[in-house]
């Protein structure tokens, strides 16, 4: 993850700014990470994968999440067997 000083968000906010919309970046005060600037759509994903009582239909599962599911029922049932 790129990290800017709360100096450079400052003086390179532009810069920076560019930087959060391609990742997200970590934002230091005295060579410590404080803070985190991401996309607001990295956040919600983010925020939604945290949150375990999503519920969704089938067809909108995202492909990488339904991969993931099938995989891990597969493995539940072969494991009762």
């Amino acid at each position: 993850m790129l990290q800017f000083s709360a100096t450079d968000l400052g003086n390179k906010t532009g810069d920076v700014l560019a930087a959060a919309a391609q990742a997200p970046v970590a934002i230091t005060r005295h060579g410590k990470r404080r803070f985190v600037m991401l996309t607001t759509e990295s956040f919600e994903r983010y925020r939604e994968l945290a949150d375990p009582r999503i519920a969704r239909r089938t067809v909108d599962i995202p492909p990488e999440e339904g991969a993931e599911l099938a995989a891990e029922l597969t493995r539940i049932v072969e494991s009762d067997e």
